[in-house]
This record gives structure tokens, C-alpha cells and sequence, in this order.
């Protein structure tokens, strides 16, 4: 339903209904994959494997509506979704604190209390993943060792922020080391699997030269999350790489068809999920299961795909992880559509926009009268 035909509390309520049938579902099923073969298996750096190969979703971190402070009651409801079997049998995995759940602006304790929160939801289910950041490496250590205590099972680590000489000014083809260092050095501190998120300094995507030196210098890393200016090459120089399997794992929910029609879907790294899992899994499921590439075809093309494209649209100014947290609210699935500061809010036109492309999507929305709770300005 959308529109103001159903109130933004019964939806909610209805959603949590189904999580929590769909967690118990999860939790009983017989033949479902889940996290006990990777976890409890010894990861051993360096080792090919494909234990590591999900489906990952960048999860947004939920507020109190009007605050900055973290909801974890709506947050715990929000990884009892991702338990539902619909997408734990597909290969469905979790990656709390990503750039998409605002790992810049968590605190190390917020960050262990994420992780905490999923593992208890989802541990015994799939794969927990957590990102580190933290402006010095010796920080980004700190909260590695802290993390590996919680129990999660890998890392998804980004290049280093702070001074311009790292985040504006690098060139990773002449200085790949800016990040081999600190990755290193986190990674060696935990031996936990790492996936890496290859993009910063001087070019938005890494450069294939560099990602591969950046592969090749880290054992623990096991997947590559795909930012990158050409997939195809990048995919065929991760198929090439002899050393071990790194999983290849397509961002853009626009290169996921194309990648499983190309034997180069491992799984993913991305955003997209959090609000278009439903329709993404039956068009995933469709192409790589069922070998129908022309049923998840069809179903990206019917409003799926312009959704996708809306909600990364940078030619309205990049806004892509505010677009993020902004649909998933209107799926009803979080409390409050907006991020920390100094991060922006969406004007109202670009929350409307949004909202009529996940209605194009067939994807259900919240009522207009909720809407306007956090945009009193819609007509």
C-alpha cells in the first residue's frame, strides 16, 4: 500500500510482525545456509576460500526520530528483517557500521554496540561483518581488537581519512602503501577475514593497478567490494589472481545482472539492499539460481533499475547514502529518515522523487501523514 491509505504505526507494526516470524522461520529451518561453516571454521590468512562469498548488506544505523542518538530497539528489529529466510537462503549476509550506517560519525562504542546487536540477531543465522573507522590507524587497531571481542566475523575496511595528503591529494598508483600500511597493520592485529572498500584520495574508484597491489599485499582480504570505473577489467584481474579467491562483490545494484551473466557475482557489498530487498533477491535468485536470466530481466527493468538510478543520482549532488537512509524510512523499516550532521538532509522535491520511484518499484512506502513528520513542508 502507499499513499495515506495505511498509517505509518500499523506498517511498522506490521513489518515487525513479519521480522519476528520470519527470524523464528530462520531459525528453525532445515537447509538454510548460515554462519556456523565460516565461523567456525579457522580462517587462515592467505588460504583460498569461498566461505566469505554473501550477499552483504550495508546497513544504515537508525536514529530517534529528532535526535542524533542511536535507536537500538529499531535497529534490533531492523537485522530480525534480515533473518527473514527470503534472504538469509539466498546467501544474505550483514555488514553493520559501513559508510552507508555512518561509520565516520560512530564512536567506537556505538560501532561494538551494533555488532553486538546483529551478532544476537543474526550470528547463529549468516555472517555479521563490521566496519573500523577511525581517523589514525592506532585507533583503527584499537577498535579492530574490540570488534574480534564481539565475536564478528570479518572487517570491512576503508582507506584512511583525516588529513588532506590521505583523502584528497593521495594518488593510491604512486603511493599504494598510504593504505597497504594501515591495512596491514589492522588486519595483522586480528587475523580476522577483511573485505575492503576501494575507493579515495585523488580518484573515486580504485585504479586496477593499485587494487590488485592492495589485494596482493594483504592476505586477510577476502573481498572486493566493486567501486570501480571498469568492472569488467577489475573482474577479470581478480579471476586471474592466482594467490587465492577474492570474492568479487558489485556495489551498484545497476552491475549485479550483468555480473551473474558474466561469471563475476560472488555475492555483494551494498546499500541498495536496504530498501529493494525483496524485488533485488527474486531478480538475483531468478538469473543465478534458476538460470532464467530473462525473469530477473524483467523484474529489474519494472521500475527496479530507474529506482536504483534515482537514488544514486549525482548529478543532483552526491547524496547517495542520505537517498539510502532516506528510502529505507519510507519503507517503513527505520524511525527517522535522516543522518548526523554535517552530513545533509534532502530537500523535500528529492524525498518526493524518491517516494515515487519505490512506488514505481511496487515497493510499499509509508503514509504521507507520517511523511510529513519529518517533512511538514509536503503538500
Amino acid at each position: 500500500m502507499s499513499g495515506d491509505r495505511v498509517d505509518a504505526s500499523s506498517t511498522i507494526e506490521r513489518r515487525e510482525f513479519l521480522q519476528l516470524a520470519g527470524a523464528a522461520l530462520a531459525a528453525g529451518a532445515v537447509g538454510l545456509p548460515g554462519a556456523s561453516s565460516a565461523a567456525n571454521a579457522p580462517f587462515t590468512p592467505g588460504q583460498s576460500t569461498t566461505a566469505y562469498d554473501k550477499m552483504y548488506v550495508a546497513s544504515v544505523t537508525p536514529y530517534k526520530p529528532g535526535t542524533e542518538d542511536i535507536d537500538e530497539t529499531a535497529f534490533r528489529t531492523f537485522m530480525r528483517y534480515w533473518a527473514q529466510p527470503k534472504f538469509v537462503a539466498a546467501n544474505g549476509a550483514v555488514l553493520v557500521s559501513p559508510e552507508a550506517g555512518e561509520a565516520f560519525y560512530l564512536t567506537q562504542r556505538e560501532k561494538l554496540r551494533l555488532a553486538e546487536i546483529a551478532l544476537e540477531e543474526l550470528g547463529d543465522k549468516t555472517l555479521v561483518f563490521s566496519g573500523v573507522m577511525q581517523t589514525t590507524t592506532r585507533a583503527c587497531v584499537e577498535e579492530a581488537k574490540a570488534l574480534k571481542k564481539t565475536g564478528v566475523h570479518g572487517l570491512f575496511l576503508m582507506p584512511p581519512i583525516g588529513t588532506i595528503d590521505v583523502v584528497a591529494a593521495w594518488d593510491p598508483n604512486k603511493n599504494p602503501e598510504v593504505w597497504i600500511d594501515q591495512l596491514r597493520t589492522i588486519a595483522d592485529a586480528v587475523n580476522l577475514p577483511v573485505l575492503i572498500h576501494p575507493t579515495g584520495g585523488k580518484f573515486f574508484a580504485m585504479p586496477l593497478t593499485a587494487g590488485m597491489k592492495i589485494v596482493d599485499s594483504v592476505p586477510q582480504i577476502v573481498g572486493y567490494k566493486m567501486i570501480t570505473d571498469d568492472f569488467d577489467a577489475m573482474a577479470k584481474a581478480l579471476r586471474a589472481y592466482t594467490k587465492r579467491h577474492v570474492a568479487i562483490l558489485p556495489a551498484g545494484a545497476g552491475a549485479m545482472h550483468g555480473a551473474i551473466m558474466n561469471g563475476y557475482f560472488d555475492g555483494t557489498v551494498s546499500g541498495s539492499w536496504n530498501y529493494a530487498m525483496e524485488p533485488m533477491i527474486d531478480a538475483i535468485v531468478a538469473a543465478r539460481d534458476e538460470k532464467n536470466p530473462a525473469k530477473g530481466e524483467t523484474i529489474w527493468k519494472d521500475g527496479l533499475l530507474d529506482l536504483h538510478r534515482i537514488v544514486s543520482d549525482s548529478t543532483l549532488g552526491y547524496r547517495l547514502h542520505a537517498a539510502y537512509k532516506l528510502t529505507t524510512w519510507l519503507r517503513g523499516l527505520i524511525p527517522d529518515p535522516f543522518l548526523r550532521a554535517p552530513q545533509r538532509k534532502l530537500p523535500v522535491e528529492q524525498m518526493v522523487e524518491l517516494r515515487d520511484a519505490l512506488k514505481k518499484a511496487h515497493l510499499e512506502v509509508i503514509s504521507d501523514s507520517a511523511i510529513r513528520k519529518a517533512y511538514p513542508q509536503l503538500t
